[in-house]
């Protein structure tokens, strides 16, 4: 065994120490989830994850791992799961926090399986930001971040990755009575109000309310 395996065994051993709470974030592009990601860490103090962020940050600091990711991706190619589950395992140890927003990962049904047996760990549930794809359409035109990718055949190639990628995984927990479906096509304030209600503890639920919900 070299000493990457005995690396990655004692990361995977940490983190099942720390039991956290995983709670995945799936939404196609301009569902919002980003702001609502924002607005859950302020009310709620999950950490915030994003497997996007994480490559690009790996990239950034010009490490050996990421100059193979960056070669990978200039070459067209997927990098595979175990890069991206290491580098979130990575940071959710060193956030000392015990609760986490994974952000756009898994994105298919490879990475979903592979997190699951690399971590051993499973999501609480996944938060599903559904919004019609018009709505998303127009808000990716309107919002001035001078991203390149922001024009409508690139827009529309996204909205097709996701739906071929994404839904079956949002099936797979579906099916096991985890997913968390959002309408996200309302304003922001509107969401957010659901997206309480679906973090505040049970507990804290009957208090405010004077009623047990079941």
């Amino acid at each position: 065994m070299g000493a990457v395996d005995v690396a990655n065994k004692d990361l995977t051993a940490s983190l099942a120490d720390k039991k956290p709470k995983v709670v995945f974030v799936l939404g196609g592009p301009g569902s919002g989830k980003g702001t609502q990601c924002t607005n859950i860490v302020e009310h709620f103090h999950y950490t915030h994850l994003s497997a996007g962020d994480l490559l690009r940050a790996e990239i950034k600091s010009g490490s050996q791992n990421g100059t193979m990711i960056q070669n990978m991706i200039k070459e067209g190619k997927i990098v595979p799961s175990e890069v991206t589950i290491k580098l979130l395992q990575k940071a959710m140890l060193e956030s000392g926090n015990d609760k986490f927003l994974i952000d756009g990962f898994p994105r298919n049904e490879e990475n979903r399986a592979a997190f699951e047996a690399v971590t051993k760990i499973e999501p609480e549930f996944v938060l599903f930001f559904n919004c019609p794809e018009e709505e998303m359409e127009r808000r990716l035109l309107s919002r001035n971040q001078g991203r390149e990718d922001d024009n409508i055949e690139t827009i529309r190639k996204r909205f097709k990755v996701f739906l071929e990628s994404s839904l079956p995984v949002i099936e797979y927990y579906k099916a096991k009575g985890k997913v968390r479906e959002i309408d996200a096509a309302k304003p922001i304030g509107e969401v957010f109000e659901v997206v309480k209600v679906i973090f505040t503890p049970k507990a804290e639920k009957v208090k405010s309310r004077g009623f047990t919900i079941m």
